[in-house]
């Protein structure tokens, strides 16, 4: 094929024109046709005969947001090894953003462009170490498709296949792209993204702490930082601080890997995963990828919903590869936790990994970790590889990928999500990021706050102990400790160790107390007759023995459960209704709580910690949501 071609830009909205730039490899003129296809479909969308240097595309409002190409073609046979520069792929955005669809995905050109011409001196930003490879490469140049193995090929006729409302822009759109940004509710990160600018990191990370998602169903995310130059034609990318004139004016442009100095700011406080941890298997040892799997690691978790998988099955074969990405893992308590040593935020929940340290003999040998965070009001999800969007004919790739795109793609309202195995407990509180828990045999338990399905650890016992509560703020005599509603109503005492402590009497509760909480100075108890009690700390007698001034406030609403957090009241009743109501020493109803009802067969304890809710009953999982709702998008 002697035509050479590109496009003027990587995307253009619907209804507008964009203009493809032609040449000829005889430096004759170029005569001949040009096929405009939906990459996602393969359906041909418009052919027309052009002539010239120029051809100018006017993009139907109607054409949906897709991924295209323009295939040019003067009648010349293309060679088997000739490379594809006769046709150029751009981005259809659509005109009114996030009006049909709340999901946009991104399509990685940078990555694509870094690739182009891999090898030749002076023209292609690979490989590594060559002393002669380009520092710049231009998008004004033919080529700068995706590379032969298609890595987002898989996830983007997925989501056409499954009729999923997406929309697509460019990944160059996303830098300084908090405008387009705010249109949607999750973005996807899809196969092969490895070239991030600061300005598209800082929008991205800036829409997921706002309340915007994002899934990564990719590997080798964010790897290098780029510039864009040349009003955003141009991609530099030095990959060695020394050569880059940058570092002597703004270091945290220098154009390195994103966790290198000067930039220090490692990829995965914004993935969760690095591939600093993962894996890689390049040239004749890509064939592995079709013999890995992933082993399932808390299948309790939403992710998994409907896939039918228990802790250690495998999953996921021929997903990995041919780089993944991981952080580093304690597997202590027989569960993987993140130690966060590496830079992973501490809320990320290990749902799956795979060790492919034996792919050290083919690459780099590592792990394959797949998982998800909380960053600001935002959630993310990494599958953590390069390969996911091929392995989706298999059920539990399919299923899992729905789950993401259902939940994250739509979530208007706080979600319950689970963050641990079912036990026997009937007592439930948070103090000082530990969950402390009494048992239905009498044992006091703990374990982390965390989101992670951790084992509890017994640490003494409690054995008359109905309710348990913890204060955030000392208050008069009472320290911030861990308090309980023991035998004969009275209320007791111990340090926040995880580890035997004895219970001190402090008081005497109200008759029949079966939910307490600790807040503004004070103590509230509900009891049998659902009749909401208060004393002020400082009113609590010398003698533990002695009465109490309680004060009735009035009617609890029906509440079970009681719990404190931010100066701020908290109950749950019998069906899982939540409600709150302000500390106020006086007559004050508990008010409904937007967002989900708890599960009701999991709603008998109530704990609150760091801005979330946390459930629990005998025989349940622990449940989690946030106690405000997400902000509105779109």
């Amino acid at each position: 094929m002697s035509v050479l071609a590109y496009a003027g830009a990587t995307s253009v909205t619907a209804g507008d024109r964009l203009r493809f730039h032609l040449a000829s490899t005889d430096g004759g003129p170029v005569r001949g046709e040009v096929t405009i296809i939906d990459a996602t479909t393969d359906h041909v969308l418009a052919r027309s005969r052009v002539i010239g240097e120029h051809w100018e595309l006017p993009v139907p409002s109607d054409w949906p947001s897709s991924l295209y190409r323009a295939v040019f073609d003067d009648g010349t046979p293309l060679a088997g090894d000739e490379p594809l520069d006769h046709e150029a792929w751009f981005v259809v955005r659509a005109a009114r953003p996030g009006a049909a669809a709340p999901i946009l995905v991104s399509v990685p050109f940078a990555t694509w462009q870094a690739y182009n011409r891999s090898g030749v001196p002076g023209l292609g930003l690979y490989y590594a170490e060559q002393p002669d490879r380009a520092a710049r490469v231009a998008f004004d140049r033919p080529g700068g498709g995706p590379p032969p193995e298609r890595w987002e090929e898989g996830l983007q006729r997925w989501l056409r296949a499954t009729c999923r409302p997406v929309e697509f822009c460019s990944g160059l759109d996303l830098h300084g792209g908090d405008e387009l940004l705010a249109h949607y509710r999750l973005l996807v990160i899809n196969g092969h993204d490895e070239y991030w600018s600061r300005e598209q990191r800082d929008s991205v990370e800036g829409f997921v702490r706002r309340g915007g998602n994002l899934a990564i169903f990719a590997g080798n995310t964010a790897w290098w930082q780029m510039r864009l130059e040349d009003d955003g034609r141009t991609m530099v990318c030095h990959r060695d601080a020394v050569a880059d004139p940058m570092a002597a004016i703004d270091p945290e442009r220098v154009t390195v890997e994103w966790s290198s100095a000067p930039v220090h700011r490692p990829e995965n406080t914004m993935t969760g995963l690095s591939f600093r941890r993962g894996a890689g298997a390049w040239g004749e040892g890509m064939k592995v990828i079709r013999e890995e799997a992933y082993i399932a690691r808390f299948t309790d978790h939403w992710v998994f919903a409907g896939t039918g998988l228990a802790d250690g099955d495998k999953f996921a074969q021929g997903a990995l590869g041919y780089e993944t990405d991981a952080a580093e893992l304690d597997w202590s308590t027989g569960v993987p936790r993140t130690t966060g040593r590496d830079g992973t935020p501490p809320s990320f929940v290990v749902l799956a990994t795979a060790d492919l340290r034996h792919w050290a003999r083919y690459g780099q040998g590592g792990d394959a970790v797949m998982g998800t965070f909380r960053l600001g009001a935002g959630t993310v999800f990494n599958a953590g590889t390069i390969n996911w969007g091929s392995a989706l004919a298999d059920p539990v790739v399919d299923r899992v990928t729905r789950n993401v795109l259902d939940r994250l793609g739509a979530a208007t309202r706080p979600q319950w999500e689970v963050i641990g195995p079912a036990a026997d407990i009937h007592a439930l509180t948070a103090c000082e990021d530990v969950l402390f828990a009494v048992d239905t045999e009498g044992a006091l338990i703990c374990r982390d706050t965390g989101g992670q399905n951790l084992p509890w650890r017994t640490i003494g016992a409690a054995p008359t102990v109905r309710a348990l509560a913890a204060a955030r703020e000392a208050a008069g005599p009472l320290p911030l400790e861990v308090y309980a509603v023991g035998g004969h109503d009275r209320l007791l005492r111990r340090p926040p160790v995880t580890r035997a402590a004895p219970w001190t009497p402090v008081a005497r509760l109200p008759e029949g107390t079966l939910a307490l909480a600790l807040c503004d100075g004070g103590v509230f108890a509900v009891d049998a007759a659902d009749t909401l009690h208060h004393v002020y700390a400082t009113e609590l007698p010398a003698d533990p023995e002695a009465p109490a001034p309680w004060r009735v406030l009035g009617p609890a609403g029906g509440t079970i459960a009681l719990a404190a957090m931010n100066g701020r009241l908290y109950a749950a009743d019998g069906a899982g209704r939540l409600c709150t109501r302000l500390p106020i020493v006086g007559p004050a109803a508990f008010v409904p709580l937007p967002g989900e009802s708890a599960p009701a067969d999991a709603c008998r304890t109530l704990a609150g910690h760091a801005g979330s809710l946390i459930v629990t009953a005998p025989g349940s999982r622990i449940h989690r949501r946030s106690a405000v709702p997400p902000p509105t998008r779109g």
